[in-house]
């Protein structure tokens, strides 16, 4: 844990701000591939970084201010906490289907490309949430791994699960399993995975995290995530076709699903 990384003068470099960048430019190396790949439009995956950059850190800090409008104050509009990663999907959804309009690109192709640049920028951003020790960590715990966060965003003396940790690994591992099937799944069934896998990983996280219980026990992220295990479910099960590659050509060619 290192909120801040460095001065440059006065001026501080939080580790946040630098990993969350780090996450983007991933993201877009991955998406550009993707693009190429799907609708050889690569030169659309800067407008589409920009925007959901954008639009999720608007509708992400937007989220939480709601949230917080009682207890908010100034100085959160500038920290490294304050920050909902719902609102942040939904920001960063509305931004980048709204480029994508522009740039004509099919809403196939921008799914499928998504999916495994939504898990590696998701799971590298759980780095910086890490290192900024934002208040994201989890309940008391007193495993081998358990830490402190006496200096973050948010401190505390209390050892605790490091959900952050937690959280990147398991997004490693799903960015994994939706590369390797990127190739033998349409771009909406890709997606329709992703939202399985992703929404299953909040969902159990949050059993470890400090969140309200709002609804049957449940918290809001666990609602959210819930969600978009449903959603996914249901793309899957209504997505018939899906793209393969031919080992000769290795151009995509569409068949039925039975």
């Amino acid at each position: 844990m290192l909120p801040v990384l460095f001065h440059v003068g006065p001026l501080e470099i939080k580790s946040y701000g630098v990993f969350i960048a780090l996450a983007f430019l991933a993201a877009w190396v991955v998406l550009s591939r993707e693009l190429r790949r799907r609708a050889d439009r690569a030169d659309a995956a800067g407008p589409l970084i920009a925007a959901a950059a954008i639009g999720g850190f608007i509708g992400a800090r937007l989220y939480w201010l709601a949230e917080h409008a009682n207890s908010a104050n100034a100085g959160d509009l500038v920290s490294g906490a304050g920050f909902t990663w719902y609102g942040g999907v939904l920001g960063g959804t509305v931004a980048v289907l709204l480029v994508a309009r522009l740039q004509r690109i099919p809403v196939s192709a921008i799914v499928g490309s998504a999916a495994p640049t939504l898990a590696l920028g998701y799971a590298l951003g759980r780095i910086a949430c890490q290192m900024a020790g934002d208040g994201t960590y989890g309940k008391p715990s007193d495993l081998p791994w358990a830490m402190a966060y006496p200096d973050g965003e948010i401190p505390t003396t209390v050892r605790v699960h490091p959900t952050p940790v937690y959280e990147t690994l398991t997004g490693l591992l799903i960015f994994a399993v939706l590369w390797r099937l990127r190739e033998r799944l349409s771009g909406p069934r890709l997606f329709g995975v992703y939202l399985v896998l992703a929404g299953t990983e909040r969902f159990l996280v949050e059993f470890l995290r400090i969140n309200d219980r709002v609804l049957v026990g449940l918290t809001q992220p666990q609602i959210w995530a819930a969600t978009f295990v449903l959603a996914g479910i249901g793309v899957i099960a209504t997505t018939h076709r899906r793209d393969v590659r031919t080992p000769q050509t290795g151009v995509p060619q569409t068949r039925s699903v039975q």
